[in-house]
């Protein structure tokens, strides 16, 4: 009987070590989830210096995605990514280049809002003679949610 319990002292450990250590469910799944949509205006105020050619034309372009701590976006698998682009007309040496992100998803935690990031590109000539200037962001700038459905504007002032 002694020998019994001894063995089963390490079967006991050994079940509760792993239903501590097994991976959490699917949080898209699960409760406490909260459905989030609305729309970003981004505005991108460019600068153009000295280093852009003459008859260039600036495109721009952003993404959002949730901002979603580093451990719960291993979790989750697969993270939704909005992209769009634009381009804009040049005037003396500012550009004004506006893109509108759509958005629907659902999030853990909305406080966390989403992660911007932006390229702009300023490109001249066709073919071999293409010249490109580009600016782009640090990955995932911090932006909070819109009301629920509703659009947020947010202007980035870009220099060359």
């Amino acid at each position: 009987m002694k020998c019994l319990r001894t063995l089963m002292l390490p079967l006991a450990l050994l079940v509760v070590s792993v239903a501590c250590w097994a991976a959490p469910a699917d949080q898209r799944e699960g409760a406490g989830l909260t459905a989030v949509s609305g729309l970003y205006s981004v505005t991108f105020n460019v600068n153009l210096g000295s280093t852009v050619p003459a008859g260039a034309t600036v495109t721009c372009k952003a993404k959002v995605a949730p901002n979603v701590p580093l451990f719960e976006n291993l979790s989750r698998g697969t993270v939704p990514v909005k992209v769009a682009a634009g381009a804009a007309a040049i005037v003396g040496n500012k550009a004004n280049c506006s893109v509108e992100i759509p958005f629907s998803w659902t999030v853990s935690d909305p406080r966390n809002g989403v992660a911007l990031s932006y390229e702009i590109e300023a490109v001249s000539g066709s073919g071999a003679l293409l010249t490109a200037v580009r600016a782009s962001s640090p990955q995932g700038i911090g932006v909070a949610y819109p009301p629920a459905g509703g659009a947020a504007s947010v202007n980035i002032n870009v220099a060359f």
